[in-house]
């Protein structure tokens, strides 16, 4: 509630008799936008203390986690479970927990620390990773396999060496976890490319709050013809309703 300027407290005193000074206006005007800027500010920081620390929202780009998330499923994840980073530092908060087999996992790709992965963690330090015919092992212990996870390629053929068939066994390093997409034969992860480091988790996926279909004949938006702005909008209005995957949202992750 914007407070009070000191010529509202006169009127409420007499009424009868109000007064006025050159620039009183004015001055309310400016500590009118003053409060603004400052409830503004203040909402501006909480989102960002929020987007960092606690809850972010995340979206699927690639088939690698089907058909446990499927591409444009927007997702949210727990930011703080596992020790959220301090923005512009090295720092991270408290963990609650560390990561843990079955977790569904967001972090900073190990190549180039930049870009978003989300994938499965299978085994934490120390574990012993391997796979026989595709049935993946940890520590000499049959891994189950998550509840929508597939296999898109026959076992008989696959050329040999393929770390997606007989891989291992490995043994995961202090200070990391090794993960795997439920898409097993179509995800780039820890087979090809090593351990996640734990200085690289960002979160665990948490539940699905939107689900968009992909449409090949939606308009693609493009700077260079404005016209295709409209025809987007106007076309994903049309289609809405096939589009969305009612029966994903709000669906928690397994």
């Amino acid at each position: 509630m914007a407070r009070k300027s000191s010529t509202d407290m006169r009127l409420d005193k007499n009424p009868s008799a109000p007064q006025h000074r050159p620039g009183t206006a004015k001055t309310s005007l400016s500590s009118n936008l003053f409060e603004y800027a400052k409830s503004l500010g203040i909402a501006l920081v909480l989102a960002f203390v929020i987007k960092t620390s606690l809850v972010e929202a995340y979206k699927i780009p690639s088939s690698s986690m089907e058909d446990t998330l499927l591409i444009g499923d927007f997702i949210l994840a727990n930011k703080f479970i596992y020790g959220a980073q301090v923005p512009l530092t090295d720092w991270r908060l408290p963990a609650i927990r560390s990561p843990k087999p079955g977790d569904v996992v967001i972090f900073k790709y190990p190549v180039d620390r930049q870009t978003n992965y989300i994938k499965r963690c299978i085994a934490i330090a120390g574990q012993v990773v391997s796979l026989r015919d595709k049935v993946l092992f940890v520590d000499n212990q049959p891994f189950p396999d998550p509840p929508y996870s597939k296999y898109t390629e026959p076992l008989a053929g696959a050329p040999a060496g393929d770390q997606r068939v007989n891989y291992g066994p490995y043994r995961v390093p202090p200070g990391h976890i090794f993960v795997m997409g439920d898409n097993r034969d179509n995800s780039s992860d820890s087979r090809f490319w090593g351990p996640v480091p734990l200085t690289l988790i960002q979160g665990e996926a948490l539940m699905i709050h939107w689900s968009w279909e992909p449409d090949s004949n939606a308009p693609v938006i493009s700077l260079a013809h404005l016209n295709s702005i409209p025809a987007s909008v106007a076309y994903n209005l049309i289609h809405f309703f096939q589009r969305v995957r009612w029966s994903r949202l709000e669906s928690i992750v397994h």
